[in-house]
């Protein structure tokens, strides 16, 4: 009996040569999925509908009409250019996921922390955690509708932010400002790298 031929399955291109894990990270009801679904197909989403056990712990002010949350990881795929392709794992941004958060950060070369203006103090934990964990990230302030904008130099010093961390703004809704928002993390992360691994 014949066997059937054998179908070899190609997950990307074969010119893609390098790779990169990388999280995209902030705070509850930031924008972290709908970036990843803007900037690529997202393959795995695991969301779960808000709940009356939320109330009091998720702070929904800001973005009244979420009616889901991430509750394990957001994963999506982005081929940046032919021979680079960037794994993106959206992160919980409930502080009581950490340890899942923890796991998620095993491997990733960097973080794109999603920053919104309307409450800047929710992210000092998770730049803390960032810190403690040795992972280098940029920040992108998304930009929601009717937040106020403040000059770059204002979010650095509410965020405490080192000289040479990237700051840049996106719409998560908006692929092209979010690629770009990316594209600087990954400029980033290439200046640390050693001389012979760039």
């Amino acid at each position: 009996m014949a066997s059937a031929p054998s179908r070899e399955i190609a997950y990307h291109p074969s010119t893609v040569t390098r790779s990169a894990k990388l999280l995209i990270t902030g705070p509850f009801g930031v924008g972290k999925t709908t970036l990843v679904g803007s900037v690529a197909p997202l393959l795995l989403r695991m969301d779960e509908s808000i709940t009356e056990a939320s109330v009091g712990v998720d702070d929904l002010r800001g973005t009244p009409e979420k009616t889901t949350t991430t509750v394990a990881m957001d994963f999506g795929r982005l081929h940046l250019n032919e021979s680079l392709v960037l794994y993106l794992f959206g992160t919980p941004g409930q502080v009581r996921f950490r340890p899942l958060w923890e796991g998620l950060a095993d491997g990733a070369l960097g973080a794109l922390v999603l920053v919104d203006t309307r409450d800047l103090d929710r992210c000092h934990d998770l730049l803390d955690l960032l810190e403690e964990q040795g992972l280098p990230y940029a920040v992108a302030v998304n930009r929601f509708d009717g937040a106020r904008e403040y000059p770059a130099d204002e979010v650095r010093q509410a965020l405490d932010l080192a000289d040479d961390t990237p700051l840049t703004t996106c719409d998560a809704r908006d692929r092209a400002s979010c690629v770009q928002a990316l594209i600087t993390l990954v400029e980033y992360l290439m200046t640390r790298l050693p001389p012979s691994a760039g």
